[in-house]
């Protein structure tokens, strides 16, 4: 089955930043010659995760409540005690959203909800450039 990959780079804030990326992702699905399959996107890097929600600012802001519920930023984390970097809430909230999405596309489309977004949560604790991998699968 053919397979194309491509990549870009997304500047992020900091400390659970929310970036909406589905027109990225639709470009890459878009520009590829394949016209139906799966696109699966991956974030590099352990601080950061993809998903799909509304991607709306209230939303957002209840997305991120939501996670320091979760995974509190005022709490000790024993990942912070091996590089100095005060980032061990980082890799575990990303660990519960994971690098990677998979989308399926048809006439080179994505096929997602009316109000369906894909979105990069960055975890970490500076402001950084973010790649992300759009590996496309199909005919």
């Amino acid at each position: 089955m053919p397979t194309e990959t491509k990549t870009f780079s997304v500047e992020s804030g900091h400390d659970m930043d929310i970036i909406n990326i589905t027109g990225q992702v639709s470009k890459a699905v878009a520009e590829s010659k394949i016209n139906s399959g799966i696109a699966t996107i991956f974030v590099t890097g352990s601080t950061a995760g993809v998903t799909t929600t509304e991607f709306e600012p209230n939303l957002n802001e209840d997305l991120k409540k939501a996670i320091e519920r979760i995974v509190p930023s005022n709490v000790e984390y024993k990942h912070s005690e091996t590089w100095g970097d005060d980032n061990g809430k980082s890799h575990v909230r990303s660990s519960l959203f994971k690098p990677s999405f998979t989308v399926p596309f048809n006439d080179k489309k994505l096929l997602l909800g009316a109000w369906q977004q894909i979105i990069l949560l960055d975890f970490d604790v500076p402001a950084r450039r973010r790649e992300i991998i759009v590996q496309i699968v199909g005919d």
